[in-house]
């Protein structure tokens, strides 16, 4: 049974607790391992078989110990956000700690406007989601000129809704748009399935939703 480590799960159910969930009810089930901040919560996930630890990201002890638990033949999935060291020095942390326990696999999701696509944005959007962009960009950066396979993926606006089967994913290409969480995380089971990580980055927008249902 190959392992998923997921950093960024939490009770909000965003992008990490749909790919959780949508990754036990695979026909081949993953092994599912997850840092986690709540000990409430941990506990619910540990009754439905997700193995966790409690703390921080942010933390190198927490850290080495989730790496450790999940063993070398790991796919991790970090779908961190929020505060501010969580978009570049946690995910650093992640992929250097990664790299010391032997795991070769990793899939990153950041978000439309960082790297190369800084300049799709609108002066507005840089304003309102510039510091975060730059900070996701040196996690992208870092995780490139790591010894890690990878997948980054920058999705569109997110907002709450079902599985669509309809996200499509653009390489090197200006787009603009949203995706349901639950359909991101579809297309992150996808693209972790290969049994080695391709390399690339991807934009992740769902052409079937209007901006206006954001």
């Amino acid at each position: 049974m190959k392992t998923l480590l997921l950093f960024g799960v939490s009770p909000k159910m965003g992008t990490g607790y749909q790919v959780l969930q949508q990754a036990m009810q695979q026909p081949t089930p993953w092994r599912c391992v997850a840092l986690v901040r709540d000990a409430e919560f941990a506990n619910q996930l540990n009754q439905q078989g997700v193995i966790t630890v409690v703390g921080d990201a942010m933390d190198a002890t927490k850290v080495q110990e989730i790496c450790q638990l999940a063993g070398a033949d790991t796919v991790i999935v970090s779908t961190l956000g929020g505060s501010s060291g969580a978009h570049y020095e946690a995910q650093r942390l992640i992929m250097d700690t990664a790299e010391q326990c032997g795991i070769h696999q990793m899939l990153l999701v950041t978000s439309l406007g960082c790297g190369d696509s800084w300049s799709t944005m609108s002066e507005r959007a840089k304003q309102a989601f510039g510091h975060a962009l730059r900070e996701k960009s040196l996690a992208e950066a870092w995780l490139q000129t790591s010894s890690l396979n990878y997948v980054i993926l920058r999705p569109g606006g997110l907002i709450t809704g079902e599985i669509t089967g309809k996200a499509e994913c653009f390489s090197q290409q200006e787009v603009h748009g949203c995706v349901h969480r639950a359909e991101l995380a579809r297309v992150i089971l996808e693209k972790i399935k290969a049994d080695k990580l391709e390399n690339k980055i991807y934009a992740v927008v769902d052409p079937s939703l209007s901006m206006n249902e954001r």
